[in-house]
């Protein structure tokens, strides 16, 4: 990631922590973070923007990556022993790959850009940096990703979202 300013760092941020002040979904993430915090934690994450149908991860994939949406829509497929598909939408606000973040299993669904989209990556690597250098900041976006999958497993129709 190139070398930016804490500054420029919290304007990239804005969009971001716009989405997850807006976020009217039962899974958006909430912002346990203050707006210093964040620009500390910037430096940690990577944007990737992406365009519709373009797949961020395949079902089974062992990435831990961790996203979060800033804008746009991602598609998550499942597909069962059975051959059916289930889908949810995540949208701005929010986080995919939870799940294999926290569990370190593969990932349970794909998931794939149902529109342009602009994301946040946090790969196992760079939060395990973060949280050696910064506990509280790591803490704070643990507690907050786990509350999103802790929403997504109490609703059981929802429940193939946590990916």
């Amino acid at each position: 990631m190139n070398a930016t300013t804490p500054g420029a760092l919290h304007m990239d941020l804005t969009g971001l922590l716009d989405a997850m002040a807006q976020a009217g979904a039962d899974d958006c993430m909430p912002n346990l973070l203050t707006p210093a915090q964040w620009d500390t934690v910037g430096a940690y994450l990577q944007p990737l923007t992406v365009s519709a149908g373009h797949v961020l991860f395949p079902q089974g994939a062992s990435d831990r990556t961790l996203y979060l949406v800033e804008s746009g829509s991602l598609s998550v497929h499942y597909q069962d022993e059975k051959e059916r598909v289930r889908l949810a939408i995540v949208g701005p606000g929010s986080v995919v790959g939870e799940g294999a973040f926290f569990s370190m299993r593969p990932r349970s669904a794909t998931v794939q850009a149902s529109a342009p989209s602009k994301l946040w990556g946090l790969t196992a690597l760079r939060f395990t940096e973060l949280s050696h250098r910064h506990p509280d900041m790591a803490l704070g976006l643990a507690m907050a990703a786990g509350a999103v999958l802790a929403k997504r497993l109490r609703n059981r129709r929802h429940r193939v979202a946590a990916t």
